[in-house]
């Protein structure tokens, strides 16, 4: 699972998500990609599975990136925990994806590999995705 090494407060607020990608919304590595057509916070363990989901299927060949890391802790309170008391600890972490953000690239591997490969990696995932091809 993809985790932060260090973070300069272990505690963040939730803020907001709006708007589309500025950022990482084109391919930059491989030949195939995965974006993201929703706006959603995509967890480490979400993100491994659909890892996993891929490598499998390409049976290791090739080469996957994964364009998108899990910055931000998510905190609960224990169960059954009355109001009050400050805070939860940090229970897990989550990246926060915009549309039009690519989520993971591909290379090494034939376009009908890739594209099954990419769709069983959405099915992991809780946002829609589109499946691209890098223009020659």
């Amino acid at each position: 699972m993809l985790l932060p090494n260090k973070l300069k407060h272990r505690r963040q607020f939730k803020g907001r998500m709006k708007g589309v990608a500025t950022s990482m919304t084109t391919i930059a590595y491989g030949s195939f990609a995965l974006q993201s057509q929703d706006m959603e916070r995509i967890t480490s363990r979400q993100i491994e599975s659909a890892r996993q989901a891929m490598t499998r299927h390409v049976k290791r060949g090739g080469k996957i990136w994964i364009r998108i890391f899990p910055h931000t802790p998510v905190t609960r309170k224990a169960m059954g925990t009355k109001m009050g008391g400050g805070k939860g600890s940090p229970e897990f972490f989550v990246a926060k994806v915009r549309p039009g953000t690519i989520l993971f690239e591909m290379d090494g591997v034939p376009e009908d590999v890739a594209r099954e490969a990419m769709r069983l990696a959405a099915h992991k995932l809780p946002v829609k995705t589109k499946f691209l091809m890098r223009e020659n």
